[in-house]
C-alpha cells in the first residue's frame, strides 16, 4: 500500500468511531440513550475511539473492533427508532380528533363573544343611547382592514361581531320593542346562522325554527290550530254537541334569510321570510306563504323601509306558545313605506303608509277588498283609494318601554258595477285609532323580582276592526245595504271598538318561566244590526264583548340570565291553557237555531320549538 493510500485509510478509520459517537449523542439529545442497547453502543464506540487513537497505524488490528462497535450502534439506533416511530404514530391525532378540538374552540369563542355582546347591550340599556356616528363609505377602508376583517367566513350560533365599522348589527329576534310578534315564545334572541362574505362589506344569515304543536279542546269542536276569539263555536251548536277534539300541526315552522350590506348611505338590510301556514288548518299538505319581504336603508339616526313587513300597529304585548292571533293582539303584515328616526336618546319615531283594505259586514255577509261572501258573484263593493297612515312613538330605558301609536284610514264602498247595485252609490268614511303600551321591569321595584315583567295595553278606535284579526275580522264598518228602506240609499258606519290587556311574566328560574294574561274587548254596533238574519254569519259573529285568559309554563333548558334579562336560547317546550268567552249582540235572538247567544272555549295545548 502506498503512503497516500495508508493515510486515507487511517483518516477513514479515525472518522468512523467519531461518527458513531455523534449518533450516540443524538440519541442522548432525544432522551433515549438510557435504553440498554443504546448505552452499550455508546460505551463501545468511545472505547474503540480511544483504542484507535492510541494504536499504531495498523488497519488490521483496528478494523474488527471498529466494525463491531459500529454494528452495535446501528442496532441501538434501530432498537430505539422502532418504538419511537410506533409511539409517534400512536400519539398522532386523527382527523375526527382535530375536528372535535376545532368545534370545541369555536364554541368557546362563540360563548366569549356572546358574553361580550350581552355585556355591551346591558351597558347600553343602563344609560341613554349615544348619538350614532355617521358610517364611513366602503372607499374609506384600507386593504389591510379588509384582509384582517374579511379573510375568512365566520360561522356562529351567535350574531357575528360587528367589526365592519358602521354596519348595524342584527337586532335580537326576540326584542320586545320590535313591531310584530315581539318577545313571544315563537321567536329567539339568537340571530341565526351567520356568514361574513369574504372581500365584501356584506353578511348573510339564515334563521328560523321547526315547531310542532298539539291541542285538545274541551268544549265545541274547533278544528284549527289558530282559533280566533271572535269565532269560537257557540254553546249548543252542532260543534259544541260533538265535543272537543285533538289536533297536531307543524305548519307554522318558519324559514328566513337576512342580509346586511354597508353602503355610503348606511346599512342596507333585506329580509325574506315565510312559513307553511297558508293552507287549511287540518291539512298536512302545508302551503308555503310569504311573511316578510323588504329592504331597509339608513343609520340608527334615520332609515327607510320598503316592502312587506309588520305593520306599525302590531303589538304582541304578551308571550304565548300558540300561533293564534289572540284577543287584542295584532299581527298584520302588509306592503308599506316606513321611515324611522331617533328623536332623542331612547326615543324613536316612526311613520308609514301601508296597504289599505276596507272590510265591512252587511246583510249578505263579510266583504273585503278581495273577497265576497258565498252567493255573491262579481266584484266586491269594498273599495280603497288611499293608503293607511300610521305613526308610532317608542321610548325605552333600562328595560322600561312606553309606546304610543295611531292610525288614520279611509273606508269606501262603491256599488257601481257590482251585484250590490242598484243603487249605484259611493260611500266613504274615516277610520282612526289610538293605542298605548307599557312594559315595566319588576326589578325597578325590587331586585327580588329578578327579570320579571308587568305589561299592559289599551286601545280605542273606530273603523280599525281588521287590525285586530282575532277580535273583529270583517268589521271595520257595518252597512245596511240590502235591508228594507235602502233601495235608493245606504250607509257605511265605522264600528267603535276598545279593549285592554294586562300580563305578568314570571321567571321561576332562568330556564323556567310562566305568563299570566287577561284581556277584554268590547264593540258597539248600529241599531240596524239587529235586523240581520238570525243564525247567519252576519249575525253570529257580531260580539258585544269578549274575554280571554291565558296561563302557560315554558321550559327553555339553554336559557341564560344576562344583565338582568333572560336570553331564551334555541329550544322552548311549552304547556298552555287558554280560556275564551264571547257574548253575541242580542244573544240568542241573533243566533237563532245556530246555538246559544254565547260561546265558551277551554283549550290545552303543547308546543315544542327548536330554532336555528
Amino acid at each position: 500500500m502506498s503512503a497516500k493510500s495508508a493515510a486515507i485509510a487511517k483518516s477513514r478509520d479515525s472518522r468512523l468511531p467519531m461518527i458513531a459517537i455523534a449518533f450516540a449523542q443524538v440519541l442522548t439529545s432525544f432522551n433515549v440513550a438510557s435504553h440498554p442497547i443504546a448505552l452499550i453502543g455508546l460505551k463501545t464506540c468511545r472505547a474503540i475511539h480511544r483504542r484507535v487513537a492510541a494504536a499504531k497505524p495498523n488497519r488490521a488490528k483496528t478494523m474488527k473492533p471498529l466494525r463491531a462497535g459500529v454494528l452495535c450502534l446501528v442496532l441501538s439506533v434501530t432498537a430505539i427508532a422502532v418504538p419511537l416511530v410506533r409511539s409517534a404514530a400512536a400519539q398522532q391525532p386523527t382527523m375526527e380528533d382535530l375536528m372535535r378540538r376545532i368545534d370545541a374552540l369555536q364554541r368557546r369563542v362563540d360563548e366569549l363573544e356572546g358574553r361580550e355582546r350581552a355585556e355591551k347591550r346591558r351597558l347600553a340599556n343602563t344609560q341613554p343611547a349615544a348619538e350614532s356616528k355617521k358610517p364611513r363609505s366602503p372607499a374609506e377602508y384600507s386593504p389591510s382592514q379588509a384582509t384582517s376583517t374579511l379573510s375568512a367566513p365566520i360561522f356562529a350560533q351567535q350574531a357575528p361581531v360587528a367589526n365592519i365599522p358602521g354596519l348595524l348589527p342584527p337586532e335580537p329576534m326576540g326584542h320586545q320593542n320590535e313591531t310584530g310578534e315581539g318577545d313571544d315564545a315563537l321567536r329567539s334572541d339568537l340571530p341565526g346562522l351567520s356568514i361574513r362574505i369574504p372581500g365584501t362589506q356584506s353578511e348573510v344569515r339564515v334563521y328560523g325554527f321547526a315547531n310542532v304543536n298539539g291541542y285538545r279542546d274541551f268544549n265545541g269542536r274547533n278544528q284549527t290550530d289558530a282559533p280566533a276569539a271572535q269565532t269560537i263555536p257557540l254553546a249548543n251548536s252542532p260543534a259544541d254537541m260533538q265535543g272537543g277534539d285533538f289536533g297536531l300541526s307543524a305548519r307554522f315552522s318558519r324559514l328566513g334569510i337576512d342580509t346586511r350590506t354597508l353602503t355610503s348611505w348606511g346599512t342596507l338590510e333585506t329580509r325574506l321570510e315565510g312559513d307553511f301556514g297558508g293552507g287549511a288548518p287540518t291539512s298536512t299538505n302545508a302551503v308555503f306563504r310569504l311573511r316578510q319581504a323588504w329592504g331597509e336603508l339608513g343609520t340608527e339616526r334615520f332609515r327607510v323601509l320598503i316592502g312587506q313587513a309588520n305593520s306599525l300597529w302590531n303589538e304582541g304585548v304578551y308571550e304565548t306558545v300558540n300561533f293564534s292571533t289572540n284577543l287584542n293582539q295584532s299581527f298584520v303584515r302588509q306592503p308599506q313605506i316606513r321611515a324611522t328616526g331617533m328623536l332623542a336618546p331612547g326615543l324613536t319615531g316612526q311613520v308609514s303608509l301601508e296597504m289599505p283594505d276596507t272590510q265591512y259586514t252587511s246583510l249578505a255577509g263579510v266583504f273585503t277588498q278581495n273577497s265576497t261572501p258565498t252567493g255573491f258573484s262579481g266584484l266586491s263593493p269594498a273599495f280603497t283609494s288611499l293608503p293607511d297612515l300610521l305613526g308610532r312613538l317608542s321610548y325605552s330605558y333600562n328595560g322600561l318601554v312606553l309606546d304610543m301609536r295611531g292610525l288614520l284610514r279611509e273606508l269606501s264602498v262603491r256599488t257601481a258595477g257590482t251585484a250590490a247595485a242598484p243603487p249605484a252609490l259611493t260611500r266613504n268614511a274615516a277610520g282612526w285609532g289610538v293605542a298605548g303600551t307599557a312594559r315595566l321591569p319588576m326589578r325597578w321595584l325590587s331586585p327580588a323580582f329578578g327579570p320579571d315583567e308587568l305589561s299592559a295595553m289599551a286601545y280605542y278606535g273606530q273603523g280599525i276592526g281588521r287590525y285586530f284579526g282575532g277580535n273583529t275580522f270583517g268589521q271595520d264598518a257595518l252597512s245596511n245595504i240590502g235591508l228594507p228602506g235602502t233601495a235608493t240609499d245606504f250607509s257605511l258606519d265605522p264600528l267603535p271598538t276598545y279593549g285592554a290587556s294586562v300580563a305578568y311574566r314570571r321567571f321561576w328560574t332562568p330556564q323556567l318561566r310562566s305568563n299570566f294574561v287577561y284581556s277584554a274587548a268590547w264593540q258597539q254596533y248600529p241599531a240596524y244590526a239587529l235586523m240581520f238574519v238570525p243564525g247567519s254569519p252576519s249575525a253570529v259573529f257580531l260580539n258585544s264583548s269578549m274575554q280571554q285568559a291565558i296561563v302557560n309554563a315554558i321550559w327553555s333548558p339553554f336559557a341564560e340570565l344576562r344583565g338582568g334579562t333572560v336570553a331564551t336560547g334555541w329550544l322552548d317546550v311549552g304547556l298552555e291553557y287558554v280560556y275564551t268567552h264571547r257574548d253575541v249582540l242580542a244573544g240568542s235572538v241573533a243566533t237563532g237555531t245556530a246555538g246559544s247567544g254565547f260561546a265558551t272555549a277551554n283549550r290545552v295545548l303543547g308546543s315544542v320549538t327548536a330554532r336555528f
